[in-house]
C-alpha cells in the first residue's frame, strides 16, 4: 500500500498573502474560496490538482532553517532570469551557489523566510 501526497504545507504569518506570492511563482491559481484574512489558502496545479500547496496562518514566526524546501526549475526562461523574476516578486537572495561554468543553483527566501532553490531548467542542462 502507499499514500497519495495530498498537500505540501507552509506555515505562514498571512496564509493568503504567502499563497499569492507562490501563485505568482508557480502560475497556479488560488482556490476559488480563498480570501484575504482567511487562515488557510491553497494552490493546485492545473493539470492533476495534486499535490497542492497549502498555506496555514500560524502565530509563531520562522526561527530555523527549513528541513524541507522546494527546488524550482524554470520552463520558459533561464535560471538567472527566474531568479531576477522571483526577486522582483518579493523573494530575497539567501545563498548563491552558481559556478563559473554555469552550473549550480541559487537559494532564495520567500516573503516569510522559507527557503527555495532555483536550479537550471532542462534547456540549460542539455
Amino acid at each position: 500500500m502507499s499514500s497519495l501526497m495530498h498537500s505540501i504545507t507552509f506555515d505562514a504569518s498571512d496564509a493568503y498573502t504567502l499563497a499569492g506570492f507562490w501563485s505568482e511563482v508557480t502560475g497556479w491559481p488560488l482556490a476559488d474560496d480563498d480570501f484575504p484574512g482567511d487562515p488557510e489558502a491553497s494552490l493546485a496545479p492545473p493539470d492533476s490538482g495534486w499535490p497542492r500547496l497549502l498555506f496555514i496562518t500560524v502565530p509563531e514566526g520562522k526561527t530555523v532553517k527549513n528541513r524541507v524546501h522546494l527546488d524550482l526549475a524554470p520552463t520558459d526562461r533561464t535560471r538567472d532570469e527566474e531568479v531576477t523574476r522571483l526577486l522582483a516578486l518579493g523573494a530575497t537572495l539567501h545563498e548563491d551557489h552558481r559556478r563559473p561554468d554555469g552550473t549550480g543553483w541559487v537559494t532564495l527566501l520567500d516573503p516569510d523566510g522559507n527557503e527555495l532553490c532555483v536550479e537550471r531548467g532542462a534547456a540549460e542542462r542539455a
